[in-house]
């Protein structure tokens, strides 16, 4: 039998809403929110590896790292806050890969991933590519909000932790408490969406 050429294999995925998006040439019009927050409310962090009765999702964890930034910079523009709710968005196609065997791949995983978050900053009205000073303010959220992670549900001792993610971001104990335990997938889902709306309204 002939084996497909490789432009006949599928490079697309389907989604719920009917778009048909290209992982290997994204377009901005086939990137509906409502995918990215079911998608990202079923993936989970940690290769699953967390304590709870539900995954951590992704969709938490982003909105995790946007509490930490608005506690890190309470000022920070509205715009800020939403490209720090969608950083880790490409993951609602592309799975969440933990960081070690990022690095054991190389760089195909990043170029997918950064193809599919430009694509996804001009749908939703962001630069295609932050600038470096806003990058930082969210990689250091993502940080903040890693370490949290780390000791609160994946087993981490703190001094692990603060080596590989750095300090505590100190968030108000009635939002880290909430933040840290795991939601069901629906409620990550509709919070995503809520909070998602809330800023670009």
């Amino acid at each position: 039998m002939k084996k497909p050429s490789k432009t006949a294999l599928r490079a697309w995925q389907r989604m719920l809403s009917g778009r048909r998006l290209d992982l290997l040439d994204p377009s901005p019009l086939d990137i509906e929110i409502e995918d990215i927050a079911h998608g990202l409310a079923r993936v989970a962090r940690w290769n699953g590896q967390t304590h709870g009765a539900h995954i951590f999702s992704v969709a938490q964890h982003t909105l995790l790292v946007e509490a930490v930034l608005r506690q890190q910079t309470p000022r920070v523009d509205h715009r800020i806050r939403l490209a720090a709710m969608l950083h880790d968005a490409p993951e609602y196609v592309i799975g969440d890969m933990i960081s070690p065997f990022k690095a054991v791949i190389g760089g195909s995983y990043k170029v997918v991933e950064k193809r599919l978050l430009s694509a996804i900053h001009i749908r939703f009205g962001l630069p295609a590519v932050l600038p470096d000073e806003i990058e930082a303010q969210i990689k250091a959220a993502d940080m903040g909000a890693a370490y949290l992670e780390a000791t609160h549900l994946a087993g981490f001792a703190q001094a692990e932790a603060r080596r590989l993610f750095g300090r505590d971001p100190k968030l108000p104990a009635a939002t880290e408490k909430d933040y840290v335990t795991p939601w069901s997938a629906g409620r990550a889902e509709k919070q995503f969406l809520a909070r998602f709306r809330a800023l670009l309204g």
